[in-house]
Formats: structure tokens, sequence, C-alpha cells
């Protein structure tokens, strides 16, 4: 398929594994290069010494591109893109924070840049600064959110129109047919997180996987938005911050509650009770843990076969 996401990342399907903390390690993301897609290593849960080894794993078990995910406020940040540089990764996806901070850098190294934004206003932003592509995420997505709840639909056409920028949707994206429903409202490709976080390469506990499979409707939520808005299933975890909420917590305590490894202890430890697991809304329709490249196969014959039914309807 030839589209303006496919050939700035020269991948032969516009579909990007997101970069997700615990989630996705080179295993993941090379599986996804591998397929044919755009596999992402999400460095936001790594020490730099454990992000040079997936650096290095990484261009061992690839020769297809690939990309990482630096959120800007991370406290490593400096050591990471050091090690960008040092390696030569080809695409960098960056997230939480101001664009300016790190793109003119990171093009000065060669690298293809990617800013994930939650409004149009901010897309506008990170095109200013210089980015090469747009990753748009709406509310339904797992993990750190955007405060204005804008949901995927409604945001996808409003950051379309606000940049002439390739566009990838992301946020309640699972199937092909919610692919076809990006593409018809302005996107050319997909960013996807939750479907392959239950990937046999995941580097997600199996606990973890086997709760997102099993999650329905209602069983995730957007809390702590005094902190930093977070989709999370719900358990006890989660019961704790509503009960802190209710009573009027602070800022300050939120944050506490909420930085005691708690993502480590749930996604990548596997406790279901006292961690935090974030996933987002999509998981309800997620039934099985796929092989990464099944994975992507299916997304991409789904998406044909729909966009072949659409051009036959007739009124």
């Amino acid at each position: 398929m030839a589209n303006r996401v496919c050939e700035l990342f020269q991948i032969k399907y516009p579909i990007i594994q997101a970069g997700m903390v615990w989630c996705s390690d080179w295993k993941l993301a090379s599986a996804v290069s591998n397929a044919g897609g755009l596999g992402i290593i999400g460095s936001g849960s790594m020490y730099p010494n454990i992000f040079e080894e997936n650096l290095q794993q990484m261009q061992q078990a690839t020769d297809k591109p690939y990309a990482v995910n630096i959120p800007l406020l991370y406290a490593s940040l400096e050591e990471h893109l050091s090690l960008v540089e040092k390696y030569k990764v080809p695409i960098v996806f960056t997230s939480a924070g101001n664009p300016k901070t790190c793109t003119p850098r990171l093009k000065a190294a060669g690298c293809k840049v990617v800013h994930v934004v939650s409004s149009a206003k901010f897309a506008q932003k990170a095109e200013a600064a210089g980015v090469d592509a747009i990753v748009a995420e709406g509310f339904e997505a797992g993990g750190h959110n955007g405060r204005e709840e804008t949901t995927t639909m409604c945001l996808i056409p409003a950051v379309r129109r606000a940049t002439q920028l390739p566009l990838i949707a992301a946020g309640g994206i699972g199937t092909g047919a919610g692919m076809a429903a990006a593409f018809a409202l302005g996107a050319e490709g997909v960013q996807i997180g939750s479907r392959f976080v239950a990937s046999n390469e995941s580097s997600a506990h199996d606990n973890f996987k086997d709760k997102v499979v099993d999650a329905k409707e209602g069983d995730t939520i957007l809390t702590l938005k005094q902190v930093v808005s977070v989709r999370l299933i719900k358990n006890k975890f989660y019961e704790e911050i509503q009960e802190a909420e209710k009573r009027g917590a602070s800022a300050q305590e939120l944050a506490l509650l909420l930085g005691r490894g708690r993502a480590k202890k749930g996604m990548l430890e596997g406790d279901m009770n006292d961690g935090e697991l974030e996933i987002g809304q999509v998981s309800a329709i997620i039934d099985k843990v796929m092989p990464a490249a099944d994975i992507l196969m299916e997304i991409w014959n789904e998406f044909n076969e729909v966009r072949t039914n659409l051009s036959e309807l007739s009124f």
C-alpha cells in the first residue's frame, strides 16, 4: 500500500505498534517490524542500560525500520537521546512534553520524528516544531491520556483540518474495521497498543494478558486527572485511588500513591490487585493472545475486506 506513512517509514503496512511501558521491548517491536509494520520499543519504563540492551537486541533481530518512543518528561531523557544518536535509531516517537525540546536534535541526528498529541492545538504546535508526522490519540487509549477526553472519532478530523502532516490515528483501534474508520476520518496510518499487549511477544506478564482478554465494557476508566490522566483496568489499586480522590487527597498524595512502582508491579510482574493496569477501552473486544505477526495481518486483511464491502454499497 502506497501512502505517506508507509513512504515516510519505509514500511509495507501503515500499522504501528505503540511503544507501551513494560509491554513493548525489542521482542515485540522486532516481530511487528519483521511482519511489515512499524515496531516501537517503549523506552519510558527502561533505565538507560536496559534501553541500550534493547537497541542492541533490536538491531540483531531485524533489518527492517523500527522506532523508539521517548516520553519527553522522562528523568533519563538525556541518556536516552544520546543512545538514539549512538545507535542511529531511524525513527523516534516523542510524547508527554513539548516537541520543541528535542525535535531539532533528533532531526540533526537523522531521525524521523513523530509526536503524539491529544488536540488539534497541540498538533499545530508539533508541526511548528518541525516533526515529520503526528499521532492523534483519543481518550479511549490506555495509559496516559489527554485531559480533554476527546474521542478518536472527534479528534482525527479536527487534527486533519489543523495540519497537513501525515496523520496516524490512535485510541480505541484494534481491528481492521477500526482502522478503516480512522482512514475515513482522514488518518493515513494507525497506532495500536492494547491489541499488541495481548500478543505472544509482548513483555507484559501473562496475568496481565489474561486480564486484558477477560476485560469487558466498562472495566477501564480514565482517572488521576489531578496528576496525570491515565486509563486503567479497575482493580484494588484503582479503588484506592477512588477512595483517596473522594476524601479530597492532594495531587502530591495521589502522585505518591501512583509512583510506588505500581505500573511495573501490575503489567510486568503480574500483580492484578495492587498493580497499575494500563489498557485501552478496546480491550473489551480482545478475546485471545496471538503472535504479533498474526495480529497485524488479521487487522490488515479485515481493513481491506471492509474497504471492499464499503465500495460495493449501493443506495
